[in-house]
């Protein structure tokens, strides 16, 4: 044991994992073992997994951002004496993964009950090696082990832990706006030219929910979701230059977009769009949603102006939404494209109700509410499962 706690000193590639909690409680027990100790380490590792220690060390080794998967990611050649390094601590790291009560309690000598913990099992170098050598479907770091982010205060991209997990199934109707985006998502991952998409439409009509479902279904291909708000907008040249060089292929959903017409944040968007030096990243695309074709919430007097080049603001006003290459529309449903979605809500969520009275139902809702959507369609049978 000795000498494992001096080889673990050694890591360069993995010198992080030395702070994390379960390794450096672990080292702890080894630099002094009492049963204090021991138990300090079990608790790390319980309260990090449920007390699987192979596991635990997989995933650390698979999320760590370190210098050799950056290597790769970018495509360049990793040196050898680089690999024999990253080789050698694997071997290190697998000798924790296989430690067991038996081996860490052999260092005491109390005879009274202390806590077990289990391990699994794994090669750690053969499946490292294989994530390695498809960095572009897994990644590494925090995108190794989220699908979804958004940016916070400061403008840092952050995990989102509970994320939506809308799925392609739960999805109804608009089959064709739906390939599209999903088409155009595919060639990005395969590293083909992807165009940036308008989504544009009546409330309710499934835009969000279908650039989350996208997600959900390709985030294994490695595609990920990052969520910008309107307000930080002005972040994404920083954002870009942050993704440029990693494997994943992203996509910036800015949901609900819309401005007025002085507003700072269009500019912002509009350089983005245009193709500036920052802008030109073949691994990210920006989906936007909106209520408005023109994005630019515009009134009748700026329509009736009396500036001289008044059809040259016009044309400046819609120009944002021109600039994303592809635009797609997502109609409010007619009565039985309403229903249909509703009759396939129902039979998912196992609701028995009579067809004809479903029907019934659920036009009373919607006329009671204005109007037609999917998102009524959802809150019509949320409302059934309620009662």
């Amino acid at each position: 044991m000795n000498e494992l706690r001096k080889k673990l000193d050694t890591l360069c590639i993995f010198r992080e994992l030395l702070g994390d909690t379960v390794i450096s409680s672990l080292c702890t027990y080894l630099d002094n073992p009492t049963c204090s100790a021991y138990a300090g380490f079990v608790a790390a590792l319980y309260h990090a997994n449920g007390g699987n220690l192979g596991e635990y060390i997989k995933e650390l080794c698979s999320n760590n951002k370190n210098v050799y998967v950056e290597t790769i990611g970018v495509g360049k050649s990793v040196p050898d004496y680089m690999s024999a390094a990253l080789e050698s601590e694997l071997d290190i790291l697998q000798e924790i993964a296989e430690l067991d009560k038996e081996n860490l309690c052999g260092l005491l000598d109390y005879k009274g009950f202390l806590p077990e913990f289990t391990t699994t099992h794994l090669c750690l170098k053969d499946i490292y090696l294989h994530r390695a050598e498809n960095i572009g479907k897994y990644g590494y770091g925090i995108y190794a082990k989220h699908r979804m982010f958004c940016v916070d205060e400061q403008g840092s991209i952050v995990p989102v832990l509970h994320p939506d997990k809308t799925d392609l199934s739960n999805l109804v109707d608009y089959e064709r706006e739906r390939n599209i985006i999903i088409d155009n998502t595919k060639a990005l991952l395969s590293g083909k030219p992807a165009a940036n998409i308008l989504l544009t439409g009546d409330a309710g009509t499934g835009k969000s929910s279908t650039v989350k479902a996208v997600g959900n279904a390709l985030w294994s291909e490695g595609l990920r979701i990052i969520e910008v708000r309107k307000d930080q907008l002005r972040s994404i040249p920083k954002i870009l230059d942050e993704l440029s060089g990693n494997p994943l292929k992203f996509v910036l959903f800015i949901d609900d977009l819309s401005f007025l017409k002085d507003d700072d944040n269009f500019n912002a968007l509009k350089a983005v769009l245009e193709g500036s030096v920052t802008a030109k990243s073949k691994n990210v695309v920006i989906y936007a949603t909106s209520n408005r074709r023109h994005i630019i919430k515009e009134s009748f007097a700026d329509r009736e102006g009396d500036e001289i080049h008044r059809n040259d603001t016009m044309q400046e006003l819609i120009s944002l939404s021109e600039r994303f290459g592809i635009h797609i529309t997502f109609s409010k449903p007619n009565k039985d494209t309403f229903l249909h979605i509703v009759h396939h809500l129902a039979k998912e969520n196992n609701i028995d109700t009579e067809p004809k009275e479903l029907d019934l139902l659920a036009e009373r809702f919607a006329l009671e509410r204005g109007g037609r959507s999917a998102r009524l369609a959802r809150q019509f049978i949320d409302g059934l499962l309620s009662k």
